[in-house]
């Protein structure tokens, strides 16, 4: 069988290379194990769980050998995948990491916290766009178009399904991230109180 490489559909076997991709990419776009030694934790908030409960839509970048090299994967629906995050997956997890007593202050104290606390994710403000995504790539695999194919894959997979809207959110410090969606049509939300984070919003039918 000859492979291509290019966007395709997650597999299951793809779950390592998922949570590898995650956890180099988790600190503003570079590696994050000098803050998360536990090499489970970041993708079993960010990456894990999507591909848990909503596979239909999660797809890796092939680097031609079957090798996942970076990812797209996201929800059609935030409220619905919250709702199941806590019934679903948190369950899968909670032994491995128990929420912290008291104000987490650690890195790892405050991203434990965050897992406890899918209801983050549901914004009013975000309802015209209730889908949403979580991207990246490993370092070597950026910068060649291959960001590109992975959103044009993913939003044309919302539109089948009739969703019109999809937002994200990042690092309001992560100036190459930012360069990323403005180039694909993305644009800024206000909410309150956003933190250090920024909410970007695209509909999916318009071409990339």
């Amino acid at each position: 069988m000859t492979l291509r490489t290019g966007p395709r559909a997650y597999h299951p076997d793809d779950r390592a290379a998922l949570a590898e991709i995650c956890v180099r990419t988790a600190d503003n776009g570079g590696d994050s194990r000098h803050l998360y030694p536990d090499p489970e934790l970041m993708p079993s908030v960010f990456a894990a769980p999507y591909a848990y409960l909503e596979p239909e839509l999660a797809f890796v970048l092939d680097d031609g050998t079957g090798r996942a090299v970076g990812y797209i994967l996201g929800t059609a629906d935030t409220l619905r995948f919250v709702t199941q995050f806590r019934e679903r997956w948190l369950p899968l997890v909670e032994e491995r990491y128990p929420r912290p007593a008291g104000e987490p202050r650690r890195p790892v104290d405050r991203m434990i916290a965050l897992l406890h606390d899918p209801e983050r994710m549901v914004r009013p403000e975000l309802a015209g766009h209730p889908a949403h995504l979580h991207i990246d790539l490993l370092p070597a695999w950026q910068r060649r178009g291959y960001g590109r194919e992975l959103m044009r894959t993913f939003l044309a997979a919302l539109s089948a399904k009739g969703v019109k809207g999809v937002h994200l959110s990042m690092l309001t410090a992560n100036t190459p991230a930012r360069a990323f969606y403005d180039r694909l049509g993305f644009t800024e939300i206000r909410v309150p109180d956003p933190g250090p984070v920024s909410y970007l919003v695209r509909g999916t039918e318009a071409g990339l």
